[in-house]
């Protein structure tokens, strides 16, 4: 079962210092781009992942083509790409050299069978929830 407790996210909002953000657009007016301004401005080192994007920088961060590219450790993986590539973002996270802890899926980012496997697999997974805005509500403004 995914992770549902206020006291769980607070404490893996907590504890994260570096979130892959899979899917992140350049274009200000989308969802991802405005959650990692947020998380970048909350001290968070936020590495954006698109293949389309790879090379460029969104929001001044690098972008990597996949998440195999980045050349540093992730605690986190925020998703924010359709439900229906989840059990090939979970291979893929599976197969990273450096696993990250937790696996992150964005408001209607659903996808049972996906979040099975991660968690046999020891992955803690938050699904359908925004971390933009269970901060401000598990941790406050400040």
């Amino acid at each position: 079962m995914p992770i549902s407790t206020d006291q769980d996210i607070r404490d893996i909002l907590l504890s994260v210092k570096t979130i892959a953000l899979l899917g992140a657009s350049p274009r200000a007016e989308r969802p991802s781009n405005g959650v990692m301004r947020f998380l970048l401005a909350k001290g968070y080192h936020a590495i954006p992942v698109n293949p389309g994007q790879a090379g460029k920088e969104i929001n001044g961060q690098r972008v990597y083509a996949t998440l195999a590219d980045i050349n540093e450790p992730v605690d986190m993986v925020d998703v924010f790409r359709a439900s229906s590539y989840l059990p090939s973002i979970v291979d893929e996270i599976l197969a990273m050299d450096r696993r990250p802890d937790i696996l992150w899926t964005q408001l209607g980012v659903v996808h049972a069978g996906a979040v099975e496997r991660a968690e046999e697999a020891g992955l803690k997974v938050v699904m359908n929830r925004c971390p933009a805005i269970e901060f401000p509500r598990l941790i406050g403004r400040a």
